[in-house]
This record gives C-alpha cells, structure tokens and sequence, in this order.
C-alpha cells in the first residue's frame, strides 16, 4: 500500500495526492484536498485536476470488478464541468454496464459542501499480467 492508499502503484494518484476512500464492486470514491498546485490562473481548481481525478476514480471503479486486473486503460472519457472546484473535493464513480472486454463508467465530482462540480462517463478496458493473456 503506498500513502495515496491505492492498492496499485499510481504515481500521478500520489502526485496530486489523491485519497482513497473506498474501492469495490465496480465503485469507488477518492478526495483531494486542493493545495495552491492544483489551480489554474483564477485560483481554482485546473480543470485537468478534475479530469485527472475523474479518470483515476472511474478506472479504479472499473478495476474493483477484477482485482486480478493489473489496471484499467481509459479508452474515452467525456465530462461535464458544471461549476467552480474549490476545497476539499470526493470524485466517486460506479460501473453501469460490463461487457466482453470494455466498462462502461460514470464518475462525478463534488465540493465538500456536496454541490456537483464535474460529471462523466466512460469506457475502459481491464489490464492483465502478460502470463495470463492468451
């Protein structure tokens, strides 16, 4: 386990300084606390923070389905910015459909006062160890 919690090596995860709050079932919930390196030129959130926290929330939603996986490559993400990121924010995101190969996922992102900031949806792709590919 590394201080981001996460039980996969994230570097980008601990760079930010994301928190993982849970992790399972095809959900999973994260916070970051926003810190002066994490804002554009207003002083609020940089809106590839909020990306950033999508992608990683909603892969691990979509890892948690498998923890044989060894990640989950995000094949598209789409997202909503709906207002002004400050504070401490919680992204949390939910498996909706499992196919054959792909996760269909939607993550969205919210203030510590619990007012919506960012809203998306994806698809991912489960990673494996080579050995285990056939």
């Amino acid at each position: 386990m590394n201080r981001s919690g996460i039980d996969i090596h994230i570097p980008f995860a601990e760079h930010l300084g994301v928190r993982l709050l849970s992790q399972g079932d095809g959900r999973a919930a994260i916070e970051l606390a926003l810190e002066g390196e994490h804002h554009n030129s207003w002083g609020k959130a940089h809106g590839g923070v909020l990306l950033s926290l999508l992608d990683i929330v909603m892969g691990l939603g979509a890892r948690s389905l498998d923890p044989g996986s060894t990640g989950a490559v995000t094949i598209e993400l789409k997202t909503n910015f709906l207002r002004v990121a400050e504070g401490t924010l919680r992204a949390s995101s939910h498996a909706t459909r499992i196919g054959k190969n792909l996760i269909y996922v939607e993550g969205d992102i919210s203030r510590d006062n619990g007012d919506d900031v960012a809203k998306a949806t994806g698809t991912f792709k489960l990673n494996y160890p080579k050995e285990s590919r056939t």
